[in-house]
């Protein structure tokens, strides 16, 4: 199993795999043709509720992660997929965020990371 995390705007590394861009919103100041992605899955973003109610605040990381982790449990016809390929292949999930420890990407990897465990892919 090999899921990492990175920044949109790092470049690429051959050890990314397969890379997933997870944000709602495209980056700002890139434009699509200069980024090198496989996917982009917008349904795996934090709803705009969400993402709007913790504004990247530190103080609301716990209660962000658990309440995206509930939105996520809603959606796992589209992380389903993802997982199941991180279960055999490297996958890179590409974010925007300047904050490298509290954003979507991170809750998202440990998401799919704990459902492999637990469940494995079928």
């Amino acid at each position: 199993m090999s899921i990492t995390i990175k920044r949109v705007y790092e470049p690429p590394a051959r050890s990314d795999g397969y890379r997933v861009l997870v944000d709602r919103l495209w980056p700002r100041g890139l434009k699509k043709d200069d980024v090198p992605l496989d996917l982009w899955v917008k349904e795996l973003a934090p709803s705009a509720e969400l993402r709007q109610w913790f504004g990247h605040d530190p103080a609301r990381w716990e209660g962000f992660r658990q309440r995206y982790a509930g939105e996520l449990d809603k959606r796992g016809q589209h992380w389903r997929p993802l997982a199941e390929r991180a279960a055999k292949h490297p996958v890179t999930l590409l974010y925007a965020a300047r904050d490298e420890e509290h954003n979507n990407a991170v809750v998202l990897k440990s998401y799919l990371e704990n459902w492999l465990r637990t469940h494995g892919p079928r």
